[in-house]
């Protein structure tokens, strides 16, 4: 008995674009190939873009709160050193000094 007839070539190719799967028969090498376009890119999978905090938010959280500005002033406090630069007049009213 020959091959497939040509409609059947066609169908079975058509009905591979339909739900995703290679066209034409291939080899190893490029099934390989095939399969890692097929995966979710790096980018988008959550175990790596969830692996650090997020940075920006902590940061954002801290200069609004001004932690970060009140630890430096205490740890300097404790230190001996009296602090200077920008923050002097905010930090006169603040209860660090003492």
């Amino acid at each position: 008995m020959a091959g497939f007839s040509s409609y059947a070539v066609r169908m079975a190719r058509l009905s591979s674009r339909i739900f995703g799967e290679v066209v034409r028969p291939t080899d190893s090498k490029s099934m390989k190939v095939v399969q890692l376009f097929q995966e979710p890119p790096l980018a988008k999978r959550k175990e790596v873009y969830e692996w650090y905090p997020h940075h920006k938010v902590y940061y954002e959280l801290e200069t609004f709160t001004g932690t970060v500005l009140d630890i430096q002033l205490s740890i300097k406090n404790v230190s001996g050193k009296k602090p200077s630069g920008l923050f002097l007049t905010e930090v006169k009213n603040m209860d660090l000094l003492n």
